[in-house]
């Protein structure tokens, strides 16, 4: 990911704190002659290897998997993004443009084979989900359809080995543009407009 300076993130905890946040993300990686992606949620485990594991699951129907132990692979999560207007600055010699935050872990690949261990990953899915729910759903590991729907699925590890984020926030900008910017994102009726103003208020802070 191109990242200039101004706009990078090296903080883990909060590089960790945004994927847990916005956990539906992409696997990208490399099938045969091709690059493939999956829109995936994906959990974070923190303290898992050196420097943390992303777990997930797919469909076994899906491809990706079969080439996946052993890989080098690419999970991307987004979060708010918004167009920014020229006309908040009002100042000359400026653009339009878009702010965003986005994090990019890389790392090693590995299929769970073990269907104990896959099974234990929905579980972990579940939990996660379920435990903001009002009466959180719970699951029954014994049913013959949960046995047939692990069947149906391939467990993955990813341990990271680098991981980067952008936060784009009109950081090349004079703080008084930025500001501007922001209140102009603020007082906009969309959602990811005003979780990106906040964001800039918090750099101009």
């Amino acid at each position: 990911m191109y990242v200039p300076p101004a706009f990078a993130e090296t903080d883990r905890s909060r590089l960790f704190d945004f994927i847990e946040a916005n956990s539906f993300g992409l696997l990208i990686s490399r099938v045969e002659q091709t690059v493939e992606a999956t829109h995936l949620p994906l959990l974070l485990a923190r303290d898992a290897g050196p420097h943390g594991r992303i777990v997930g699951h797919m469909a076994r129907a899906n491809r990706q998997w079969r080439s996946l132990t052993g890989q080098d692979v690419l999970c991307v999560f987004s979060g708010p993004h918004a167009y920014v207007s020229p006309s908040w600055y009002e100042a000359a010699d400026t653009v339009p443009t878009w702010n965003y935050v986005a994090v990019h872990a890389y790392g090693t690949c590995r299929v769970v084979a073990d269907l104990e261990k896959t099974a234990q990953i929905v579980a972990d899915y579940v939990a996660t989900y379920e435990s903001s729910m009002p009466k959180p759903w719970r699951l029954d590991r014994s049913t013959s359809y949960f046995q047939k729907l692990v069947k149906a699925i391939v467990g993955f590890h990813v341990d990271i080995h680098r991981i980067e984020g952008k936060w784009k926030l009109g950081q090349n900008h004079p703080a008084e543009r930025r500001e501007k910017a922001a209140r102009a994102l603020a007082a906009s009726d969309e959602a990811k407009a005003q979780s990106i103003a906040q964001l800039m208020f918090k750099t101009l802070r």
